[in-house]
């Protein structure tokens, strides 16, 4: 079982993988009892958001960490998978930007994925 960080940057990178853009991971642990991480995402429409919803909620299963709940999977507007201390929300811009769940916590500690240039080389997809 992963501690709830390293879950929440594996997410992170299952995300990246699958070509989601504008990760974010939230610190919420002094801030919120809802969970200790978010990990926001945005995907490019509601089939990459099942897409990307899909190939995380297998891959954590096989790596011992499955699913408590799924919300949002039949549309992929706005997918919500609840691992208890990590809440991941993979969302269409256009729902991210007008729900703004940063501006919600935006005093907790944020952080980009992947953090830099490097990172990206190393996790094997390099943007332009």
């Amino acid at each position: 079982m992963m501690t709830p960080e390293r879950l929440a940057c594996r997410a992170a990178e299952l995300i990246y993988d699958r070509q989601g853009d504008d990760i974010v991971i939230m610190d919420l642990r002094q801030h919120s009892p809802l969970a200790d991480y978010f990990v926001l995402a945005t995907a490019s429409s509601a089939i990459h958001g099942r897409a990307i919803a899909e190939e995380l909620r297998e891959r954590l299963k096989r790596e011992g960490e499955p699913a408590h709940h799924v919300e949002g999977e039949a549309n992929g507007a706005w997918v919500l998978l609840d691992y208890f201390s990590v809440v991941v929300h993979i969302l269409l811009g256009e729902i991210r930007q007008f729900y703004g769940l940063e501006r919600l916590w935006g005093d907790a500690p944020q952080r980009t994925f992947p953090e830099s240039p490097d990172d990206a080389r190393r996790a094997g997809r390099a943007r332009a």
